[in-house]
């Protein structure tokens, strides 16, 4: 396998976490001092960075996000939608004049210190990247996701029917593309609907690391969800490859194809609320957190990022127990708890009502001035500020123009069984995700 890269001069900034000689659930680097226990360990010496930029189509605000956004995740995860909250969403559409459609943005290419743009979509629910398939290169723009493990696309191999503005890979125009013969690849969906196809082994570059022989999957089929949503060109999935979906054979995910050949074995997420974020691939910058990184064990059974947290805190109250296994998911963009832990934490919010039925969860008056939540993590506090949940309008165009808005923690699907700590939560932390010792880091960074 070939990996190549323009940015290893940000090797400097690479340091590798292990915590072999720790029988603690937690670890913690310590800003300024190199742990004996955190060695610095340089594999293929290769990094990348991925920063945000805004979307000039920004929908965040609009009417319905919140409906839409925890439509989506249900689904995501196989959990049937109920027909009232669909038909609420489809009302939503055909008011804004959208009839799905998620908006588009601008992309930009990688410049020469191996630095890509990630492009906020509509109603900021999701960031895409830039990313080169096939040779001679052809850009598409994929959602990353650490909640999923496929890397497909949309392609020349997609019913016509089923592309409403998206960038396709064209198969036949790249020479390094090989059909995986006898391979499919099948996600199914909790609205019933499904994305499917072929796979091939192509060359697939990001920010300047170049992978041959990656697992592309190509879309003969695609959920109506996607084709609804004309800047997502596809997804690149950076959970773990047990739960990639190609039979019959399991394929490896771009992060775990590149994982020996970056300089340190881990990506960070530094995602932010209404400004540009970030990924970095194979280093961490110490300038993008403060205090000390808290290390835990990850349990990759379930294929996902997943961990435990201990309980709770409301408007920085007293400590609630109320233990429950989570994942860090990129690609939801609510943060979604236990049932009970959502009722305790909207109890203290006046007004609040849990609209089930008509809005797809709890509503309160856009006046109310949130508390702040804390996930209890090992020992680290995560602290989400009041107005980071403060999500997005239900009966107008901005939350200043709205009397009822949307919160940003939601239940989670029941008998799911995992809550999904998606953007809502990670906007507010420094994550690390070390692949090499398969743990999670935390910290605390300037919002």
């Amino acid at each position: 396998m070939r990996i190549t890269s323009t940015a290893a001069a940000l090797a400097a900034y690479a340091l590798c976490y292990s915590d072999l000689a720790s029988a603690s659930p937690i670890h913690k680097q310590k800003r300024g001092a190199l742990d004996p226990l955190f060695e610095i360990q340089t594999l293929g010496g290769m990094t990348f960075k991925i920063n945000q930029v805004p979307n000039k189509k920004y929908y965040g605000q609009r009417k319905g996000r919140g409906s839409m956004a925890i439509a989506r995740a249900y689904s995501k995860f196989g959990v049937a939608v109920s027909d009232d909250l669909l038909a609420t969403i489809e009302e939503i559409l055909k008011e804004l004049g959208l009839l799905g459609n998620d908006g588009a943005g601008n992309s930009t290419a990688s410049n020469p210190q191996g630095e890509v743009a990630a492009i906020p979509q509509m109603f900021d629910s999701e960031y895409l990247c830039p990313v080169m398939i096939g040779t001679p290169p052809q850009t598409l723009n994929l959602d990353f996701d650490t909640g999923s493990s496929d890397l497909w696309v949309f392609s020349s191999e997609t019913p016509t029917d089923q592309v409403m503005g998206q960038e396709t890979f064209d198969v036949a125009q790249s020479s390094t593309a090989q059909m995986l013969l006898g391979s499919t690849w099948s996600i199914s969906y909790g609205d019933g609907s499904s994305s499917n196809g072929n796979v091939y082994i192509d060359t697939v570059s990001v920010g300047g690391v170049t992978v041959d022989n990656q697992a592309v999957e190509s879309a003969t089929n695609v959920s109506s969800s996607f084709t609804q949503r004309p800047d997502t060109d596809g997804l690149l999935g950076l959970a773990f490859g047990s739960i990639n979906t190609v039979q019959p054979n399991q394929q490896k995910t771009f992060f775990e194809n590149a994982i020996e050949n970056l300089a340190t074995p881990l990506f960070t997420a530094n995602l932010k609320k209404a400004e540009p974020g970030n990924y970095n691939f194979g280093f961490i910058d110490t300038t993008e957190f403060t205090g000390d990184i808290s290390f835990i064990p990850v349990n990759t059974t379930a294929g996902f990022w997943q961990f435990t947290s201990e309980g709770y805190q409301v408007a920085g109250g007293d400590a609630v127990d109320a233990p429950h296994e989570a994942i860090a998911d990129t690609g939801t963009t609510l943060m979604l708890l236990p049932q009970e832990i959502v009722d305790a934490y909207y109890a203290q919010v006046p007004g609040s009502v849990n609209a089930v039925q008509q809005a797809g969860g709890y509503v309160f008056p856009c006046s109310a001035t949130l508390p702040d939540y804390t996930a209890l993590i090992s020992g680290y506090q995560a602290v989400i500020p009041g107005d980071f949940i403060k999500f997005a309008p239900v009966d107008g165009d901005t939350i200043e123009d709205a009397t009822t808005c949307f919160g940003g923690i939601q239940a989670s699907p029941a008998g799911f069984g995992l809550s999904i700590y998606g953007d809502v939560f990670l906007k507010a932390q420094f994550v690390v995700f070390h692949g090499g010792n398969q743990q999670l880091g935390f910290a605390n960074k300037p919002l």
